[in-house]
């Protein structure tokens, strides 16, 4: 479609404005390279060559590691001056730094914002949300409506995307260094802190990739399922949106207003369940630090280097970080019973915005069921959100039980209402779990039936708890006691008796 409303305009457009704006960051990117850079930077990001200009492998000094820093930050100039080590966001386990001026190469050209997208997000979100109020109890939680570029969209998610990915790259560079043959452990030893760097190169390498592949496609900031943008912004990426538009035989303005209506959705759901951001994140980082890494080919690909060429040869070095940052990690009970978690809380999520972006636009915009669907099919393909997920965090970012999710959220309302829907979400205790998505007919049972009000105050639940039971206590002791002033014949005893 390249009748798009709001003031949103399809990629190619001819305005003077952006190619104006393109020319500037154009030179402001060739400024910021300087005339050292090249081409096949992006093609060998290391920049390590065998036998490469101005290094002898013959006359390397181990001792002189300085001019061995300064040779290899002029074989990043192809990533710009960020690479060189130790720079900025080369001292963690994932630098950072080569993720950022990698995933800005893959994105390559990008249309501005204009100041018509920004009203036309605005325009949307507002339209939307007026839409929401009528099937959710939640009010709404924007507070900005934004418009955001595809280098926007890398800046504001790269916060989440470094807590996410710092547990298992510390992991992977942990066991990667226990791992070393004692040879070569003992020849390399002064060489472990450029390991480190490298290490972290590769990973960075990856996430790159990944990000510059991602930042392209999301339409949303909670497009991958994950909060990325600050608390109580609403985001759209009117690029992206006009590329997905295209391919789709549904008019433009109803497209727009629905991705409006599912962002603002997960806005309202993050903002007033305060429990749910943290949860999310965590649970994806319990998963991460317990994933084992197999270093079993790492160790047969060691045993035959000699060590000494591990000191003279940086190719060597670096085809075995490389190696290790793209093996395949394990997980342990505990871990995939974390992702059971995760793929159940990711799917409760779109589940719940799915039925209420769903609910609210039915009689307004003729196409939301096709465009469900189209989400839907979206989603169940997976794309590079997944692939960077998979390879760097060992797990697969899928909710694989929407339909199931999205089922139930709609049986609970048609059993009690829109505020028993929603009070579910008051606590982590009360969310359904994998379970409860296959037999969602028990759960709804337990809500209606006062599963929810029981959490509503869990002190006052357990002193009446208490008081019933000293009342039991009581009333047995009573009867134990009018049982012994009884005869045998079961009149009254004397007290003589006694």
């Amino acid at each position: 479609m390249n009748d798009l409303p709001f003031g949103f305009s399809p990629s190619g457009d001819g305005d003077d404005e952006r190619r104006a704006e393109n020319e500037r960051r154009k030179n402001e990117r060739k400024d910021q390279s300087g005339s050292g850079g090249s081409a096949g930077g992006a093609q060998n990001p290391f920049g390590f060559a065998p036998g490469g200009e101005g290094f002898d492998p013959g006359s390397f000094d181990p001792s002189q590691l300085g001019q061995m820093f300064s040779q290899l930050g002029s074989m990043f100039s192809g990533m710009g001056a960020g690479m060189t080590p130790g720079s900025g966001g080369g001292g963690g386990p994932v630098n950072y730094q080569v993720a950022t001026n990698l995933a800005r190469q893959q994105i390559g050209n990008f249309t501005p914002v204009l100041d018509k997208e920004t009203s036309a997000v605005t325009d949307a979100v507002r339209l939307a949300e007026v839409w929401l109020d009528d099937v959710t109890t939640f009010p709404s939680g924007v507070r900005q409506s934004v418009a955001w570029t595809p280098v926007t969209w890398l800046e504001e998610s790269m916060p989440t995307w470094k807590r996410l990915c710092d547990p298992v790259a510390e992991q992977l560079s942990r066991t990667w260094e226990q791992n070393l043959p004692p040879e070569a452990a003992q020849f390399a030893g002064p060489m472990m802190g450029m390991l480190t760097q490298m290490s972290g190169m590769a990973f960075g390498t990856q996430l790159g990739q990944g990000l510059g592949q991602l930042a392209k496609e999301v339409l949303t900031s909670t497009d991958v399922g994950l909060p990325l943008a600050p608390e109580g912004e609403a985001v759209l990426l009117p690029e992206a949106i006009a590329k997905f538009a295209e391919g789709l035989e549904q008019p433009a303005q109803e497209i727009v207003v629905f991705l409006a209506a599912r962002e603002a959705a997960h806005v309202r759901l993050f903002t007033h369940v305060p429990w749910l951001r943290q949860r999310l994140l965590s649970t994806v980082e319990e998963y991460a630090r317990g994933i084992s890494i197999d270093f079993s080919g790492i160790a047969g690909m060691t045993e035959g280097v000699d060590p000494q060429e591990l000191l003279s040869n940086p190719a060597k070095l670096e085809e075995l970080i490389g190696s290790s940052a793209s093996f395949e990690p394990t997980t342990t009970p505990e871990q995939q019973a974390a992702l059971a978690r995760l793929e159940t809380l990711l799917a409760l999520i779109e589940g719940w915005v799915e039925q209420v972006v769903s609910t609210a636009l039915a009689d307004r915009i003729p196409s939301v069921g096709a465009l469900t669907e189209t989400m839907r099919r979206r989603r169940a393909s997976g794309g590079p959100a997944e692939q960077t997920f998979a390879t760097l965090v060992g797990m697969e970012l899928r909710p694989r039980k929407v339909r199931e999710a999205s089922a139930l959220w709609r049986q609970l309302v048609e059993a009690g209402d829109i505020a028993t829907r929603d009070g579910v979400w008051a606590h982590p205790d009360l969310i359904p779990d994998a379970e409860d998505l296959d037999n969602p007919a028990a759960f709804i049972d337990g809500v209606i039936g006062g599963g929810v009000s029981s959490f509503d105050d869990p002190i006052a639940q357990l002193e009446a708890t208490l008081a019933q039971e000293r009342a039991e206590k009581s009333a047995e002791d009573a009867g134990s006691d009018d049982s012994d002033t009884d005869g045998p014949d079961g009149r009254e005893a004397d007290p003589r008796d006694r």
